[in-house]
């Protein structure tokens, strides 16, 4: 009975976020070695369907994102670090409609808040990164309530980890991980 209750209490402290920023290969691949990140799931969010699927949203019919759902202990992470890693690392949050070689708006910056709280996070970090001028240009990033998150394809899953020499991964997402390790290394988890 205790360890039910323990497992219950668990569950119930995980909370989630939803981002959105380019080809979600490299930003599930960067969330997955961060410690306090319990599970990241790519998939599409933000769009006019009640499904989605990668041919779909890839026509940019839909006005899907291509997006991951990191789910993480908040007494090992905060959802500001993990603001944080997504505006330093996981993608470029001034562009528009487009992420390196990927162009569209399924590739567009969003942050897809589940409640008030992260809402005003990510508003004040948006603010604080544009009043120190910390880009060349201002941030892209859309804020927008989060109403469904569609699960992708089986093969979309773990993509870095199942085909780390894949071409697009070497030379796109390969280089988020390393500046995961450099910039976040209390963060960092190798595995």
């Amino acid at each position: 009975m205790i360890s039910g209750l323990f497992c219950t209490s668990a569950i119930a402290a995980e909370q989630t976020a939803i981002f959105a920023g380019g080809c979600f290969w490299g930003v599930e691949a960067v969330f997955e070695h961060v410690k306090g990140v319990t599970d990241v799931r790519s998939g599409y969010s933000g769009g006019t369907r009640n499904t989605a699927t990668y041919d779909d949203v890839s026509s940019g019919t839909t006005r899907h994102a291509e997006a991951v759902e990191v789910r993480f202990d908040p007494a090992k992470i905060t959802y500001e670090q993990l603001l944080n890693i997504f505006f330093v690392v996981a993608h470029d949050p001034t562009e528009v409609d487009r992420q390196g070689p990927d162009r569209g708006p399924q590739y567009r910056s969003v942050i897809f808040y589940k409640d008030d709280s992260q809402m005003r996070s990510a508003k004040a970090f948006i603010d604080a990164i544009n009043a120190s001028k910390a880009f060349k240009k201002p941030v892209a990033t859309k804020l927008v309530p989060f109403a469904a998150f569609y699960e992708a394809e089986e093969y979309h899953q773990n993509y870095l980890k199942n085909n780390p020499t894949d071409s697009y991964i070497v030379m796109n997402d390969m280089p988020k991980l390393a500046a995961l390790k450099q910039k976040f290394p209390d963060l960092y988890t190798g595995e």
